[in-house]
């Protein structure tokens, strides 16, 4: 009796669930947009930072602590330390200065520079090259963030300073993800991102004299605000973010974050009562459609053909058999 032959689809399909963790990571950080609007007017930069730092430390810590991973290899802290400097210390501070610099649009056209240079950073010192469709997808993301960019200028005042402070927090954030990624290969995320969350904390440490003081006059809704911020767009989406980078290129991932423009839209429209203009609209659709196209990848024939052998092997098995037998 001959072993039945698999057919030849029935392999495994993709994993689903590094794109829901990319998926989760750019929702919640889309929110976080709305949640420092409304935290920041009541909480200066560096307060709101460290207060959102320490929210999400405390939830990292006693998960880590029930789930006794350990401290991360040695090969990870260097990823830990920088990714924790700058992205969750100095990024978060200079974004919430600039916010108050800059109207909503100048802000997310500069900050949206970020997945290029993460795309650049990570094909110069991670070896990822520059894929064909990740630069196109690209292209049409960084065109639909100019174009809400563009429909959402107008509605504050800008500032030299605010356009400087936007372009220091998407320099942080770049280079804190290109040096997270060589930190995943030694440390799980939860690892990674507690850590990195923790040295971002101690960071801002100076704050803690403001964020008391301030924490005393603050409305219960800026800072449950902020506490919002700490719990999901830090602990959850940072360990999401590591989560889902670590299955993939930085590039790839980066080019990802490009749909939060288009959600803030949406979020601001819902929470806000912020109507969305035709051309704010329509420059979300470009921007999810541009990480759809990065997302993709080439189909081969080789791939195709890889498939079709074993099942051409093992006919051919039979057929010997048979042969044998007669």
């Amino acid at each position: 009796m001959t072993t039945p032959i698999p057919p030849a689809d029935s392999a495994p399909g993709p994993d689903w669930r590094p794109v829901a963790a990319a998926s989760t990571t750019v929702v919640l950080w889309a929110s976080a947009f709305v949640s420092i609007r409304s935290a920041g007017e009541a909480y200066s930069p560096g307060a709101l930072a460290l207060g959102r730092l320490l929210a999400g430390t405390l939830v990292l810590g006693a998960i880590f602590l029930v789930r006794r991973e350990g401290l991360p290899a040695r090969g990870a802290w260097p990823g830990i330390v920088t990714s924790g400097l700058l992205w969750f210390g100095l990024y978060m501070v200079v974004l919430n200065w600039g916010e108050q610099e800059v109207d909503a649009g100048t802000a997310a056209m500069v900050v949206n520079i970020a997945p290029v240079l993460i795309a650049l950073l990570g094909g110069r010192l991670l070896g990822e090259g520059l894929p064909r469709r990740l630069l196109a997808g690209m292209a049409v993301s960084f065109a639909g963030a100019a174009v809400v960019g563009l429909s959402m200028s107008g509605h504050g005042g800008s500032s030299v300073r605010g356009v400087l402070l936007c372009l220091l927090a998407a320099v942080a954030y770049a280079t804190g993800v290109v040096s997270q990624k060589p930190a995943l290969r030694h440390g799980s995320a939860l690892q990674v991102t507690t850590f990195g969350c923790l040295i971002g904390t101690v960071a801002c440490l100076p704050f803690s004299g403001v964020l008391v003081s301030e924490a005393a006059d603050a409305p219960l809704s800026a800072t449950l605000n902020m506490v919002y911020l700490g719990v999901f767009p830090t602990a959850l989406a940072f360990t999401t973010w590591a989560y889902a980078l670590a299955r993939t290129t930085a590039g790839r991932m980066g080019a990802t974050t490009y749909a939060v423009p288009a959600l803030v839209v949406v979020l601001a429209w819902l929470l806000l009562d912020e109507v969305p203009a035709p051309l704010s609209i329509a420059g979300g659709l470009l921007c999810l459609a541009g990480v759809a196209v990065s997302r993709t990848r080439k189909q081969t024939g080789l791939t195709r053909k890889s498939r079709a052998r074993p099942v051409e092997g093992s006919r051919h098995d039979e057929e010997h058999q048979a042969a044998g037998r007669g």
